[in-house]
């Protein structure tokens, strides 16, 4: 199984409650590809980077955590984007970007842009997210969905998470056109009701229900007690609740690491809702530490590699 996660990495400063800055890299898609590589599933990064050391370094922690690099276009002259998280006492999370030159931004434009293409055809599921879309503007866009319908007619799969953010559109009009067309051509949708009140308002549920039946959904819901996903496979609905969390340190990755642990208990032939739950308690291990990335001894065992008796 060839697994390709689509997006970019960024240059990731994180502030502290003294006004200090800590340097590390993320990206939501990249935060994906990094647990699933932890979770056993051979996956590459389909991106663009600088010549710069701070691409050299990305490229390099990658590579130590097994994620392939085979799809990595290097582009002379350029360099990543740049952004700072603001954590509050709560946990909660803002960002503030610094992207427009960022590299990734011309994956489908440029010298090699063909190659990339004609690559990520081949795989047989590929990971995208509603900000992997904002990177890459209308032309951008139109040869991704390209690329993915080719890629769909000799079989592969299609994963798209509904992830937004505001202030990586021109305008919320183009976004929800963008959105649209990725949801119709999705064959696993992971939304959350607050990216689709953002972008759609009350319809938003709606604009994901109509794909029903067609593509699996699962559908990320807080509030109560703590966050519950419905999936939605075939006629089939079940609610599946995250169990407790024993402190929240920071929310950053929760959803990128939930899409992993569920994309990968898929693959290991687990039921949608065996797989809700093993997102559940890798996102919640997640979120009990600071930053995107928690260290390997903190990860959970979501036994995937066992025989599977509940697909």
């Amino acid at each position: 199984m060839r697994v390709a996660c689509i997006g970019e990495c960024m240059v990731e400063l994180s502030e502290r409650a003294d006004g200090s800055l800590v340097r590390g890299f993320g990206g939501d898609t990249l935060n994906t590809a990094l647990y699933l590589a932890r979770l056993g599933v051979a996956v590459d990064y389909v991106t663009a980077l600088g010549d710069d050391v701070w691409s050299d370094e990305m490229a390099a922690a990658w590579a130590r955590e097994g994620i392939g690099l085979r799809q990595v276009r290097r582009l002379p002259g350029r360099m990543p984007g740049l952004y700072i998280i603001r954590t509050d006492p709560a946990g909660e999370r803002s960002f503030h970007y610094w992207r427009e030159r960022a590299a990734a931004r011309d994956l489908f434009a440029g010298p090699g842009a063909a190659g990339t293409r004609a690559a990520l055809a081949a795989y047989d599921l590929v990971y995208v997210s509603g900000i992997s879309l904002s990177l890459y503007g209308a032309g951008g866009r139109a040869a991704l969905a390209e690329t993915l319908a080719a890629l769909r007619a000799r079989g592969g799969r299609i994963a798209f998470d509904t992830n937004y953010r505001p202030r990586g559109w021109p305008d919320r009009d183009e976004a929800r056109a963008a959105f649209r067309a990725a949801l119709a051509m999705a064959d696993l949708i992971f939304a959350s009701v607050e990216d689709l009140d953002w972008l759609f308002g009350a319809a938003g549920e709606a604009e994901v229900m109509r794909h029903r039946g067609r593509a699996e959904i699962v559908l990320k819901v807080s509030g109560g007690p703590g966050p519950v996903a419905r999936v939605l496979h075939g006629a089939d609905e079940t609610a599946v609740p995250a169990g407790p969390v024993a402190r929240v340190v920071d929310t950053t990755a929760a959803g990128d690491s939930f899409a992993a642990g569920y994309l990968a208990a898929r693959l290991a032939g687990r039921a949608p809702e065996a797989a809700a739950a093993a997102a559940h308690r890798l996102a919640g291990a997640v979120i009990g530490h600071r930053g995107a990335v928690i260290p390997k001894a903190a990860m959970p065992d979501l036994a995937l590699r066992a025989p599977a008796s509940d697909a």
